[in-house]
């Protein structure tokens, strides 16, 4: 064959293998996957085909693999089983009727049941939340459980690492469990790594990319949850990282940047169900089932509140926080607010809040006005026109702070704290821990960091938002394009 032979070969290769990738992408890319997100994959196959391929092999499937969600399908019914028919204390009388049907399907979709007679007390100072969990470590009898998205020991968190070494060498056990990825290279890592082997903790790595050791998963989903407990009496959970407020990365030190978070303190039948999530990673991690621990001891709490854990992330059918916050926006009647550090929301959330708007249910949504992460920043930015428009209050908490505080309060009664973002990766690609809470006394409180909050921040309104200028909005529409890939 000459050349000019060997040339009309290479083309005609290429066109068949390239018409050969377009047709299996239409096969196989949209299939049990949203719209948009499929149609953004197709637009990156088919507009940069080499790249798009080689992304879509690396992080396009955003699920788990098929052993780790069978476990956390034995692990739902287990909890189901358990947990029916049990005292979980005395719940509050007349619930609204959507409050029943919203907790039947938490109990559906995350296998948690609603229990009573908890108490809650949030905290909202950084360094004292960080206090507060070494104080209850330091109460440890049998046991303490850390679960951290990150998990770093510096200046900020040398009294926590204290707590846990001490109770180890009182004889408690010490379980902790920290997300690879989101540590590995990071500052402190190889310290923090030797000084939980030095005191004796048993740690594990969640969702380790490992693929010599055969673990591997899509590289980019993330065990996002925080949660401490203690002997199974009490409980931390909410959206703090065991970090200094600055993460301890140069770029944020250089800016300035310091992270303001929220965490609770729980006592009750509902410390049961946060141990039961992280008993649940932990088996999913190890394939350990610990044993001498009741997981449904229930332990009347000192409060009267109404709480129910929502378990969410890959390991699960259905996106349950997206679910759960859907719910609660169509349920209002009187008021939303909504504090959210990464606002990324999907078609229905983004409709749910209009709606409610329409109403006439008053919706703020408090934000950062500094980014840290810029995809998300701007992604996020693209969707203020819209929520403007619409009838919501934006409220910017001031720069160089980071709001990182995720939460969201209905009317008087009802509010959801946790570590879930609004965002598309929290809803399909982070495993995240949420909790419901009925009860005046919690939303009151939660009232009052919002007010701390409002007091730090500016509103953001119409007129000035569109006066940014063009190259800010080609950023962000852009941003936008590329969040639906998942």
């Amino acid at each position: 064959m000459d050349q000019t032979g060997w040339a009309l070969a290479w083309v005609i290769l290429v066109f068949v293998t390239d018409v050969t990738v377009r047709i299996l992408a239409i096969i196989i890319v949209p299939r049990n996957r949203r719209p948009t997100a499929a149609m953004a994959w197709l637009l990156a196959i088919y507009f940069i085909p080499i790249i798009g391929v080689l992304l879509f092999l690396l992080i396009g499937n955003p699920r788990l693999p098929r052993k780790r969600r069978k476990k956390q399908q034995q692990i739902n019914e287990y909890i189901r089983t358990t947990s029916h028919g049990l005292d979980l204390g005395t719940l509050r009388p007349d619930p609204p009727l959507w409050f029943a049907q919203l907790v039947r399907l938490n109990r559906n979709l995350g296998a948690m049941p609603l229990s009573g007679e908890n108490d809650a007390t949030l905290i909202s100072g950084y360094q004292e939340s960080i206090d507060e969990m070494a104080a209850a470590i330091r109460q440890a009898k049998s046991y303490v459980h850390a679960e951290f998205y990150i998990l770093q020991c510096d200046k900020t968190t040398a009294g926590f690492f204290d707590a846990l070494e001490d109770a180890v060498k009182r004889g408690v056990v010490v379980r902790v469990l920290l997300d690879h990825w989101a540590n590995r290279g990071k500052p402190f890592y190889a310290e923090t790594c030797r000084r939980l082997d030095a005191m004796g903790a048993d740690w594990k790595l969640m969702l380790p990319v490992q693929p010599l050791r055969g673990k591997y998963q899509r590289p980019d989903l993330r065990n996002h949850r925080k949660l401490l407990v203690v002997d199974g009496h009490v409980a931390f959970m909410g959206s703090q990282n065991v970090t200094d407020s600055t993460y301890n990365l140069q770029k944020n030190i250089k800016r300035g940047l310091h992270w303001v978070d929220m965490m609770t303190r729980l006592d009750g039948p509902v410390v049961a169900s946060v141990n039961a999530v992280f008993l649940s990673d932990w088996y999913s991690e190890t394939d350990e089932v610990v044993e001498g621990i009741e997981l449904f001891d229930v332990r009347t709490g000192s409060g009267d509140l109404d709480c129910q854990v929502i378990p969410s992330g890959p390991g699960f059918e259905f996106q349950n926080n997206l679910k759960l916050f859907m719910t609660l926006l169509f349920s209002a009647r009187e008021k939303i607010i909504i504090v959210s550090p990464y606002f990324v929301p999907d078609e229905g959330l983004l409709i749910a809040i209009q709606t409610a708007c329409q109403r006439g249910v008053h919706v703020e949504l408090f934000v950062s006005e500094e980014g840290d992460q810029a995809m998300v920043y701007h992604a996020q930015r693209s969707y203020y026109e819209a929520l403007l428009r619409g009838g919501v209050k934006i409220w910017m908490y001031e720069r160089p702070f980071i709001l990182h505080s995720k939460s969201m309060s209905i009317d008087d009664e009802v509010a959801v704290i946790g570590s879930s973002n609004m965002d598309m990766r929290s809803f399909g690609l982070n495993l995240e821990i949420s909790l419901l809470v009925r009860g005046e006394d919690f939303v009151s409180q939660l009232r009052s960091v919002e007010d701390e909050y409002r007091a730090l921040s500016r509103e953001l309104t119409l007129d000035e938002w569109m006066q940014q200028p063009l190259r800010s909005t080609v950023l962000d529409n852009l941003a936008r394009l590329t969040s639906a890939l998942q």
